[in-house]
């Protein structure tokens, strides 16, 4: 007996969700309550000069492809145009065993709450039918329900790896999402040379709120995530001013570097809703005022 057409599509789409990256699906739930209260972005074109070759990959079109770029080689390749190039963001977010970190088990860790907030707003982006890339990944910039798939594949094998400017286009648009606590001046490589290529881009400082309060008291030993040696502190109230101004100059230094670059900066923590940062971001995305630009 055939299975009754209405019946049959919900099997489908049990069959669908199955499959889908859990990360996607909580992405797509916050991304949800998000996506009625925006628009689409503004965009501006710069032109239709060449910019590169590239391989081709599934999705793209085929009136894209250089026969004779194709011919000289053993694959096909796409001309893509400077235009194309810059109508696209780029999301990258931070990998290192830092963002591993999370002050309590009912919290999540700093790398899962960034990649919830980078999946959230490519699906975001996706509905107003931009193109979106992962930095660092191997696939070009793309829209659809697969391309969002393919990107949380990608983060869940991704190494942790630092931004690398000299793949982006000129004139397209990045988003960086990480704790940003390393030394300054290794951020501040980063954004001059995306600065030097016309890149707009955004940062996101993601915080656990033990990394913003300090709440500890008492002897605390602290481990070192990235190599460095563990530290005794006896009684941590002593020192928690000190670290409490060294960490606002931190994202003082954050903010100068964004403004100078003409970026964006703002911070969250992983104790809040994701869905104001997922505004803030894609506010600052669509050149529109933002609702925060820093959680207390």
């Amino acid at each position: 007996m055939a299975v009754p057409d209405p019946i049959r599509k919900q099997q489908q789409a049990e069959s669908l969700a199955a499959v889908l990256p859990p990360l996607l699906v909580a992405a797509e739930r916050v991304a949800s309550t998000v996506a009625q209260g925006v628009h689409g972005r503004r965009r501006v074109g710069t032109g239709d000069s060449f910019w590169q070759f590239r391989r081709y990959h599934a999705g793209d079109q085929i009136q894209a492809i250089d026969w004779r770029q194709t011919g000289k080689r053993q694959a096909v390749f796409v001309r893509e145009q400077e235009w194309e190039a810059s109508q696209s963001v780029w999301l990258w977010r931070d990998g290192t065993p830092s963002m591993a970190y999370r002050s309590a088990t009912a919290l999540p860790t700093k790398r899962e709450r960034a990649e919830i907030l980078l999946l959230a707003l490519a699906s975001l982006l996706n509905r107003a039918g931009e193109r979106i890339a992962l930095l660092g990944g191997d696939a070009p910039p793309a829209s659809g329900r697969a391309n969002l798939a393919r990107l949380a594949t990608m983060l869940e094998r991704q190494p942790a790896a630092a931004p690398r400017p000299e793949q982006l286009p000129r004139h397209a648009e990045l988003v960086l999402i990480g704790d940003f606590l390393a030394p300054l001046a290794e951020t501040e490589q980063i954004v001059n040379a995306c600065a030097g290529r016309a890149v707009r881009g955004h940062l996101l400082q993601v915080l656990d709120p033990a990394e913003a309060t300090l709440p500890f008291g008492g002897r605390i030993r602290f481990s070192g995530m990235e190599g460095e040696q563990d530290t005794l502190v006896p009684r941590v109230e002593t020192i928690r001013d000190a670290y409490l101004e060294r960490l606002r100059l931190q994202q003082e230094g954050l903010a100068a570097l964004a403004r100078s670059a003409g970026w964006t900066f703002a911070v969250h923590r992983t104790d809040r809703p994701p869905q104001t940062a997922l505004l803030a971001l894609y506010g600052a995305l669509a050149e529109v005022p933002l609702p925060t630009a820093r959680e207390g």
